[in-house]
């Protein structure tokens, strides 16, 4: 997979961007996914590959999906095999932080993860126990160690003390005990109602004030962080959470047997090659959302990859034809 692709990648998530942002703020967040999705498959059947959708979105919710399965790039859509063009698995988020856009919340993304034809999971739509960390506290924790251990271990990776801490929690009931367990140790928590996936990207980035993820979250949204933890060289550890007879069904059917295994970044997101890339909707801790003004657009995006090893922060500028832009910083 050539890394000239980033740039088309980059492509893909900025009109996904635009178009979800023209809906935001309006209360519908089954009509701001389907302006992103719309426009991502639309931009990704421009690219030059020949690409399969292994994580797509929206099944939980039952928004317009990008499927499982799904071919996309132009050669999807020859009427002839176009010989020569590189297969690439990819896995979607259209719009991540549906609710997010629908509100005008902050946070919410269009993201993409790519890889060579067999590098990202296929990982069926369950929940999944998750804990991202930063390259510094990745060699010293474990998804099965105690909330106070993990938490007095990072400390002492970053040499703070353990009330000197941000964790990042979904705020849901099911993380009640999760959310007492971390408040017992001194450390501060940020709830965020929505936005996993931006969560774990602020983990593994020096400066952004957060030090870890923890909690329960979707796996699909799992395999893209764990691409970013690749280009970041962050860590996620995960698990599945299996407690019922379809669930084992949905796992098998992905090819899943042991429903028990605590997955890493480089379990998820395997390939060599990786890209991944995300633009803002709405202003966030990473990326300012997208800007509509007279004469075009403007977004912000992240563009990361494994081969060569770069992360990039683009601020694009859109024009619109015959526009002049009066560009101001």
């Amino acid at each position: 997979m050539s890394s000239d692709l980033s740039l088309e990648f980059l492509r893909v998530v900025e009109q996904a961007a635009i178009a979800c942002a023209h809906t935001m703020g309006q209360g519908d967040g089954h009509q701001s996914d389907q302006a992103a999705v719309e426009a991502m498959r639309r931009t990704l059947d421009s690219v030059p590959i020949e690409g399969t959708i292994v994580i797509g979105e929206g099944e939980r919710d039952e928004a317009p999906m990008l499927y499982i399965g799904e071919t996309v790039g132009l050669a999807a859509k020859s009427d002839r095999r176009i010989l020569g063009l590189p297969e690439v698995d990819i896995a979607v988020d259209p719009l991540e932080g549906t609710n997010l856009c629908a509100t005008g919340a902050a946070n919410a993304l269009a993201v993409l993860a790519a890889s060579d034809r067999g590098g990202l999971l296929h990982a069926p739509d369950l929940y999944m126990e998750k804990l991202v960390v930063g390259a510094s506290s990745k060699g010293s924790v474990s998804l099965d160690a105690p909330v106070a251990e993990n938490l007095r271990a990072i400390a002492r990776c970053l040499d703070r003390e353990v009330t000197d801490l941000v964790v990042i929690v979904l705020d849901r009931p099911r993380h009640e005990r999760l959310i007492q367990e971390i408040r017992e140790t001194g450390a501060r928590i940020r709830l965020i109602s929505d936005g996993d996936l931006s969560a774990g990207i602020a983990a593994a980035v020096v400066g952004s004030g957060v030090h870890a993820v923890m909690g329960t979250g979707g796996a699909p949204e799992g395999v893209i962080t764990a691409a970013a933890m690749r280009c970041l060289n962050g860590e996620i550890f995960a698990r599945l959470v299996v407690t019922k007879p379809e669930h084992e069904e949905r796992c098998r059917a992905m090819g899943i047997e042991d429903f028990r295994r605590v997955y890493t970044s480089k379990d998820l997101a395997s390939g060599d090659n990786l890209i991944f890339a995300a633009t803002g909707v709405t202003d966030g801790a990473l990326l300012k959302g997208v800007r509509f003004f007279g004469d075009g657009t403007r977004t912000m995006s992240l563009v990361m990859q494994t081969h060569p090893a770069r992360v990039r922060f683009i601020d694009t500028i859109h024009v619109e034809q015959n526009r002049v832009v009066r560009v101001r910083f």
